[in-house]
């Protein structure tokens, strides 16, 4: 029997939970794994890697192979991510869209209660970085207040790069994991 153990406020699952995503077919394993990370080449890692049989080891997987993705697999997941304050403009044609689309709004709701003008500056802040960088700034919003995500950006706007490449692997691989979460917990 799988038991739920309260974790920093959400429900972290444990024991065999990972049934869930073990006994789908496999198109509808792809679709939730997509739910969770846009890269292509992620998703079919982890589905050749079923069953996962346990909770750690799909973690472990889905960081294992997360970390050995390239920068080109790295920017697909990226592109299937609203920008930070715009939850519901998930990118055109991103697996799972609406159900993605719904999961970006809750996790972006500190942004999502800001005041107009942390709205305004993490528009511009968005195509600062966008520029800078040529991808989406991408960060772990759950939990976080608009002001936060604001000042994260401007301090990640500083970075080379190369250090902001793995800092956004960092903050794509808490994502896909607090998402892995959702879908075994749903």
């Amino acid at each position: 029997m799988s038991e739920r153990h309260e974790v920093s406020g959400r429900h972290e699952v444990t024991g065999e939970e990972s049934a869930l995503l073990d006994a789908m077919p496999a198109d509808e394993a792809r679709a939730a794994l997509q739910r969770c990370c846009g890269s292509h080449r992620w998703v079919e890692r982890m589905l050749g890697e079923r069953p996962f049989g346990t909770r750690a080891r799909l973690v472990e997987a889905a960081s294992r192979h997360w970390n050995a993705l390239d920068p080109a697999d790295w920017d697909e997941a990226f592109s299937h991510h609203p920008r930070i304050g715009e939850p519901g403009r998930v990118a055109a044609g991103a697996a799972s869209a609406a159900a993605t689309a719904s999961w970006a709004s809750n996790e972006q709701a500190g942004a999502a209660r800001s005041a107009d003008d942390v709205k305004a500056a993490l528009a511009e802040g968005n195509r600062a970085y966008e520029a800078r960088f040529g991808r989406i700034y991408l960060v772990c919003a759950t939990g976080k207040s608009g002001e936060e995500l604001l000042a994260i950006l401007r301090a990640r706007l500083a970075n080379d790069p190369e250090t902001e490449l793995r800092i956004a692997v960092g903050e794509q691989e808490k994502i896909t994991r607090l998402r892995l979460e959702k879908l075994l917990s749903s």
